[in-house]
């Protein structure tokens, strides 16, 4: 088991930047990750029993607690996040869009197992297809999308194992879109919290599906088998999966502000323990640890003096809320640092970097966060640049 202070690893892949992926914040920092667990006293979690398990601050990519996490296992239906993340990427490169209909492939109509029962003939909605891929787990769903954003099955595992390369799943191999069993087709707990946590972050506007509890198409309603939504109104997501190599799994997250919880159980014996042993962990993880915010995002930190620009100063802060867990009655041992390197010179642009803010616990660093310009700074007139330079160098002279 990790302490408090260490940090998912591979966490600085998740929202990376590609020239197909949406731009995004910049992600939490993988850090000093020994020296964060040696500073801390590990809180031991409950004993659960599964295969491999994974609990994770969300927001910071702080490990609360973890067992097998790098244990190569059948993914079952947890495949389908990725399935989901393509197809969330097509919609934003408007390479699809919600409301387009869609034909239904016969290969599609014959899946197997869980289905949310297209018809050939009949064209589907990509909002549906995609309310019957998450909630109803459809395979028949998983195999249109597929065939829909990349023309063909195979085109579209490519993607999916590029797209997992990318995010740094390196223990990973995808064979098709659904999770049916296939030898080789394999993940870790790991890793499909990566690529949870990258879902979230890159597509919150499509997450809301996951917490739908039911969906009805052709006349059949069918349940979200994710139980933990109708016990727990502070669940809203995130996917089920089951077969027989892969055992019963869940990844939960949980909103409870300001902190927000994924956990990953692969490999439960039963349906009900997949449920009961998330909701240990979810419960154990809130009374453990506890949660500050430590800046919020959009507001200024600090104002930033500007040399060679039109204004003195501008304020600076951070695009999303900083936050940080804890051992429960011991929050002083986080702490933040401020990095900006000066002199600051303009012109700068809404946005732009300007610095560093480090989140640290016990001395040792968590993550980061990117510092921005919250206000423009225009370049300044010659004459004024000039002057600016000759103070900054008399300034210079003294240090």
């Amino acid at each position: 088991m990790l302490a408090a202070g260490a940090t998912l690893a591979a966490a600085s892949l998740l929202f990376a930047q590609s020239a197909v992926m949406p731009a995004t914040p910049a992600p939490p920092t993988v850090a000093a990750v020994a020296a964060a667990a040696a500073t801390s006293v590990p809180i031991a979690a409950p004993a659960i029993n599964a295969a491999a398990y994974l609990v994770v601050e969300a927001t910071s990519g702080q490990v609360l607690a973890e067992s097998n996490t790098k244990l190569r296992r059948d993914p079952a239906s947890l495949t389908k996040l990725m399935t989901a993340y393509l197809v969330f990427d097509a919609l934003h490169q408007k390479q699809l869009s919600l409301g387009q209909r869609l034909p239904v492939p016969e290969r599609a109509w014959k899946a197997e197992g869980s289905r949310m029962f297209i018809e050939p003939g009949v064209p589907i909605t990509t909002e549906d297809l995609l309310r019957g891929l998450i909630i109803q787990s459809g395979n028949d769903a998983a195999i249109a999308l597929a065939i829909a954003v990349a023309g063909n099955e195979s085109e579209f595992v490519v993607r999916m194992n590029r797209e997992a390369k990318r995010l740094g799943m390196a223990d990973t191999q995808f064979l098709n879109p659904t999770g049916l069993t296939q030898q080789g087709h394999y993940s870790t707990a790991h890793d499909l919290a990566i690529l949870a946590l990258a879902l979230m972050r890159n597509f919150p506007q499509y997450t809301k599906f996951y917490a739908e509890k039911s969906y009805t198409y052709n006349r059949i309603v069918q349940e979200n088998r994710n139980r933990l939504l109708f016990s727990d109104p502070t669940v809203d997501g995130l996917k089920t999966g089951h077969t027989e190599a892969a055992g019963w799994c869940l990844i939960a997250t949980v909103n409870r502000p300001p902190r927000r919880l994924l956990t990953v159980v692969l490999g439960a014996p039963s349906e009900a323990l997949r449920i009961a042993e998330s909701r240990k962990l979810i419960e154990w993880a809130f009374t453990a640890y506890e949660g500050r915010k430590l800046f919020e995002g959009g507001k200024a930190i600090q104002q930033l003096a500007v040399w060679k620009s039109t204004v003195d100063a501008i304020p600076v802060g951070v695009r999303e809320d900083v936050i940080a867990v804890s051992d429960t009655g011991k929050g002083s041992s986080i702490s933040t640092e401020l990095i900006i390197p000066e002199p600051r010179l303009g012109p700068l642009v809404a946005g732009d970097t300007v610095g560093k803010l480090r989140v640290l616990r016990a001395g040792s660093v968590i993550y980061e966060r990117d510092v921005i310009a919250m206000e423009s700074a225009p370049g300044a007139p010659l004459w004024k640049r000039a002057v600016h330079s000759v103070v900054l160098w008399w300034k210079g002279m003294f240090k």
